[in-house]
């Protein structure tokens, strides 16, 4: 086999145009087109977005082109172009509403945690 045949039997139309959901580390989910990967699961995403969910809100906060380095990368999921991405309960709101909704999710769990620290002495353990 030359190299021309090894090389053309790559197909790399194969991958493009799947839409994908990439779950990081951090805990952030990236939703784009698939462009380009490696054996590392390294990938550039067109047209990315971050998805930032609080509760029933959620918002797609533009990326644009946007590179993954593998070693971030928990998971990553195609996504079905035909159905429906999110639950019909979600609602979405722009980036301002979703940046005051998780300022206030995080001072939630803050609280909780500070009155869990107060109330150690009790042991409920």
């Amino acid at each position: 086999m030359n190299h021309c045949n090894a090389l053309t039997s790559l197909k790399p139309d194969a991958v493009a145009l799947k839409k994908l959901l990439v779950l990081l580390r951090d805990g952030r989910k990236l939703l784009g087109i698939l462009r380009s990967f490696d054996q590392f699961a390294n990938a550039v995403l067109e047209g990315a977005c971050e998805r930032v969910i609080v509760g029933d809100l959620y918002c797609d906060l533009p990326l644009g082109l946007y590179v993954i380095r593998g070693e971030n990368v928990v998971l990553i999921g195609e996504l079905d172009l035909e159905k429906e991405e999110l639950p019909q309960h979600m609602t979405r709101v722009s980036a301002a509403e979703i940046k005051r909704a998780q300022k206030a999710e995080r001072e939630a769990t803050d609280l909780k945690g500070t009155m869990r620290k107060r109330m150690e002495f009790l042991d409920l353990d």
